[in-house]
């Protein structure tokens, strides 16, 4: 059964001033109502407090059967029966109607306006007449785009609004007919359409439909008249069988079905499309999906059939876009984009409401206490009359949408109450003789009329229908108290006023901690959701109002997660965050009071805490406040409480306070290193170095650096997005930084810390600008390579280092720190770092380089290029500050080059000068295929030397004979004659030549 609270979302009434008992009436728009009775139809306009007032009047061809009104367009369409003949007509321009007799302009649907009656059109209501080849039973206008969908005998027929350009600054609505939906096995009594989708009822069957633009799959869109297929030969063959039983005196209940997406293909109802548009215009739909089969049985309880149990209501309610819930965008008609698209539909006991967009599912099932007659549906209520009641349900259409628009609902960062809550009826209110219902805006148009035996009791005796608190309105006397009908407009109360109502209501069930105070506070929190969902129906200044209240219904469902023991106390993290309540102001929320002697604290509340501290917050809680949550943690989560000290918010915390509860930790068995490097860090804020060292004297470095990546905020935190290093870490710089360097490097491992952020952090550790490298930062990036972490990207990190070593030898800048590796230390540790090359210390040697620090960066520099892992190419363009005319740039220089196999422009620069280097070099680097250049490249260029003279000379000359040795070797003796410089001294060359000659005997 569903749960009923007495609340009053019905406000004042006011009775419409009709002429004549209403048969059909409609509203919508800002302020349009329209009431057809006999061959007129009457227009109200609407004022925000439910004023209505005569607008205008017109004549119609014969008595309404249907009316509808359309926003999109401004157009009322109605099905109008004479003479037993049926009509549809569109009247179009209404609002320029000033009286009853003003001229009418009556056109036939998609023909063109002649130019010279284009201009009478500006300031008369027009009537489209819309023929038909069978009568229309029912009748549906898009709310989006305003085309009109027309129910007939096994088939719909859709009219696409457009305009007429008459000119650049006028023009008139039109529509075209443009699609005829063929439905075998059923017959319209009820239809909806928006945007595509197709709803139809039956007596007891309902089908949902998406005409679909995309022409690759579904039934293509046929242009000529269409031919019986099987399922309706199939149908007929099942409809004899039934009459033939039937004749026997039986009857036969198909039995109920439920059939969702492609499935509801199997209903046995054929579906076509034919498309009657022009032939070159573009095909607006190509195929159709089908969604939803619903078929319902007969209640043969009784063993009499009753004409009454048949479908009604049927409505295709669209929830559009809205961004944000805080944002300012607003949505006219054209721009609104659909979001979520729910179909509701009733028997006369029970309601059903369905989500038909990205899939198709039951959302609620209504149950009314007694036989409803008509129902409408609304972001926020359901609204059903019985004969003698008006019912208000609540619907889950705004917690659907907020989860098709959001998708970090039902993440810690946002929430919403589930779809699968149970609804529940805010009134039923008493009403005699209720017969018809709409509604538009805040408005719900009610039609009464009391059997002729209750009138005369009714007239003597008028009762209050409708009242809240200190406000009631009582029922007017009609006009004509003997016709025993009226029109009333009965006004919902402000989505504020209701919920400030449901919150008092609910705090009659704080006390005894049940699940109906979350029901209801949710109950209102989806109200106000409801109400930001549909902003084109809000106030100037409403919306400020419900996104208060919206914050306030976080604050109250944060607080009931929080202090009620159920499955979803993580609840209240989410909801607290909505409600923009800080962490101190939820904690003042919180009943600290002891009870016997001792306090308990709900999982809810513990769960906000724990995350709010967490998430580096930029909140500091006051001592107090700090040395409760303490005390808080000590009792629920002991094992958290390291953490909670170590949050940013705690900064405020006494330092003995949270030692004395650390200890008692130690004494209860719960010791770790992490404990222990919170007290260190404790100790470090009250100035007692002595317990900070002993405590760090506890564990071993490999355990401290454990700890730290258990607990990264021991070392880093952050406040208002900027990372800041701990009084602990600025200690470990000063006393243990490799220690620093290897938790840092931990953090990142373990995905505590990013790539950037250890850069920032060192930055800020040592207090240099963005443009400036500490050596610690150095450290750390050496300490990337040795420890080959997998996701850092190499050639990245190997620029930095050759960057910072480049820029420290061009000028000569020492770090400002002593190093915690040497260039000896990472070559035996680290892959990366390759051995360097002997000819480079031949080159190194020929000058003095006394700065040790200068040396280090140049060794690991030379270490870096000689390591299998080094792109050089990458390289090349930053080497321009090193310059050649130094021994150490001269290295650099020609280490890459090497790398890039320039050999003979190496030994070029080498020859030039350092020529002691030129065969330590050759003997190294010019191997295998490269030997060549010995003979080729080495013994011309020495030789050219030589003859050229000079004070090198003698370096020469020996390079030459080293090389002549080894050409001696490599070559056969021909081609060793054929190296050699034909203007040589033979005596000089003699001795080689001997070699090579008793070489092949020798071997």
């Amino acid at each position: 059964m569903v749960q009923l609270y007495n609340l009053h979302p019905f406000g004042s009434q006011e009775v419409v001033p009709c002429k004549l008992e209403p048969e059909r009436f409609c509203g919508g728009g800002r302020d349009a109502l329209f009431v057809a009775a006999g061959c007129k139809v009457e227009a109200f306009a609407v004022a925000g407090q439910g004023l209505c007032q005569p607008r205008c009047a017109f004549s119609t061809l014969g008595r309404v059967l249907r009316l509808a009104y359309s926003e999109a367009g401004d157009y009322l369409v109605a099905i109008e029966e004479k003479n037993k003949a049926t009509f549809l007509r569109a009247y179009v321009n209404w609002r320029s109607k000033r009286t009853e007799n003003s001229r009418v302009c009556i056109r036939m649907v998609g023909h063109d306006v002649e130019a010279p009656f284009s201009e009478t059109f500006r300031d008369q209501m027009s009537i489209v007449e819309m023929p038909l080849s069978e009568a229309p039973l029912c009748i549906s206008c898009c709310p989006v785009k305003g085309d009109l969908l027309v129910g007939c005998t096994n088939k719909l027929v859709l009219f696409s609004l457009k305009y007429q350009i008459i000119n650049g600054e006028f023009s008139i609505l039109d529509f075209e007919r443009s699609l005829i939906i063929h439905i075998d096995n059923i017959t319209p009594v009820e239809i909806s359409f928006c945007i595509g989708y197709v709803a139809v009822v039956s007596d007891l069957e309902v089908l949902i439909l998406k005409l679909e633009s995309d022409p690759k799959n579904g039934e293509r869109v046929n242009r000529h008249p269409r031919k019986t297929n099987n399922p309706v030969k199939l149908s007929e063959d099942i409809s004899n069988e039934t009459l033939q039983l039937e004749s026997d005196d039986f009857v036969i209940c198909q039995k109920p079905m439920e059939l969702l997406g492609e499935k509801s293909k199997q209903s046995g109802i054929a579906v076509t499309l034919e498309s009657t548009g022009l032939a070159d215009e573009k095909i607006k739909y190509f195929h159709v999906q089908h969604l939803l089969y619903r078929r319902f049985a007969p209640d043969i309880s009784s063993c009499v059939l009753s004409d009454d149990i048949k479908l009604h209501s049927l409505q295709l309610l669209p929830i559009y876009q809205t961004g944000s819930l805080t944002s300012e965008r607003k949505h006219s008609s054209q721009e609104k984009e659909l979001l979520s698209l729910f179909c509701f539909f009733s028997l006369p006991h029970v309601g059903y409401l369905y989500m038909v967009v990205k899939s198709v599912e039951l959302m609620s099932v209504y149950q009314y206490p007694e036989k409803s007659q008509q129902a409408v549906l609304t972001p926020q209520f359901l609204h059903v009359i019985t004969s003698n009641n008006l019912q208000c349900y609540t619907v889950r259409c705004s917690a659907a949408a907020a989860r098709e628009e959001d998708p970090y609902v039902d993440t810690t960062l946002k929430a919403c109450p589930p779809v699968s809550m149970d609804v529940c009826a805010l009134r039923i209110q008493l009403f005699i003789g209720l017969k018809a219902i709409c509604h538009f805006k805040n408005h719900i148009i009610l039609l009464t009329k009391a059997d002729p035996e209750t009138i005369p009791e009714r007239r003597e005796s008028p009762k209050r229908l409708l009242s809240r608190k200190g406000t009631s309105v009582n029922l007017k006397t009609p006009p004509v108290a003997e016709a025993g009908w009226n029109l009333y407009i009965v006004n919902t109360i402000s989505p504020v006023q209701l919920y400030k109502e449901m919150v008092d209501y609910s705090n009659t069930y704080k006390t005894a901690k049940t699940q109906s105070c979350i029901h209801l506070l949710s109950e209102a929190h989806l109200l106000v959701r409801a109400a930001l969902m549909d902003a084109g129906q809000l106030e100037p200044g409403e919306k400020a109002e419900l996104l208060e209240a919206f914050k306030e219904s976080c604050g109250h469902l944060g607080d009931c997660y929080s202090r009620l023991d159920t499955q979803y106390s993580h609840l209240a993290l989410p909801y607290y965050k909505m409600s923009g309540l800080s962490m101190a102001e939820v904690l003042a929320r919180v009943d600290w009071a002891l009870e016997d002697g001792t306090q308990k604290y709900e999982r809810g509340l513990i769960f906000y805490i724990n995350h709010s501290l967490y998430e580096n917050l930029d909140e500091e809680l006051s001592e107090e406040l700090a040395a409760k949550v303490v005390q808080m943690f000590y009792v629920a989560e002991p094992k958290q409480l390291p953490h909670i000290l170590c949050s940013p918010s705690m900064k405020n915390i006494d330092p003995l306070t949270a030692i004395s509860y650390l200890r008692k930790l130690d004494t209860s068995g719960f010791s770790s290193v992490l404990v222990t490097l919170t007290k260190a860090a404790m100790a470090l804020k009250m100035r007692d170095l002595d317990m900070h060292r002993n405590e760090m004297k506890s564990h071993s470095e490999m355990k401290l650096v454990c700890g730290f990546i258990l607990e990264p905020r021991l070392l880093i935190q952050q406040r208002k997005g900027q990372i800041v290093p701990t009084e602990f870490a600025v200690h470990l710089k000063e006393t243990q930084p490799g220690l620093l360097v290897a938790s840092v490097l931990g953090l990142q491992k373990n995905n505590k810390i990013g790539i950037e952020e250890a850069d920032s952090f060192f930055k800020v550790l040592c207090g240099k600008d963005e443009d400036t490298i500490p050596q610690l930062l150095v450290d750390f990036w050496e300490a990337q390579l040795v420890a080959c972490l997998p996701d850092v990207v190499l050639q990245e990190l190997f620029f930095k280092l050759t960057s910072q070593y480049i820029w420290r030898l061009s000028k000569r800048q020492p770090p400002d720190t002593t190093p915690l590796r040497t260039s000896e230390d990472l070559i035996n540790t680290c892959s990366h770092y390759g051995l360097i090359s002997p000819w480079v210390n031949v080159l190194i040697s020929s000058e003095s380089l006394a700065d040790k620090n200068y040396m280090e960066d140049l060794s690991k520099l030379q270490s870096l290029i000689c390591g299998p892992s080094f792109d050089i190419a990458s390289i090349i363009p930053f080497l321009e500050p090193l310059s050649e005319d130094t021994v150490a740039g001269l290295s650099i220089h020609v280490l890459c080059r090497t790398r890039l196999e320039e050999y003979e422009r190496c030994i070029d620069r080498l020859l030039e000068r350092c020529p002691e280097a030129v065969i330590p070099y050759a003997n190294h680097e010019l191997k295998e295929e490269n030997r060549t250049l010995w003979w080729k490249k080495l013994l011309p260029e020495l030789c050219q030397r030589i003859k050229c003279g000079g004070e090198k000379y003698q370096l020469y000359l020996s390079s030459l004979k080293e090389t002549l040795s080894v050409v001696a070797v490599e070559l056969q003796l021909r081609d060793f004659l054929n190296v050699l410089p034909e203007d040589g001294t033979a005596a000089f060359f003699l001795p080689y030549l001997l070699y090579c000659s008793r070489k092949k005997s020798l071997t």
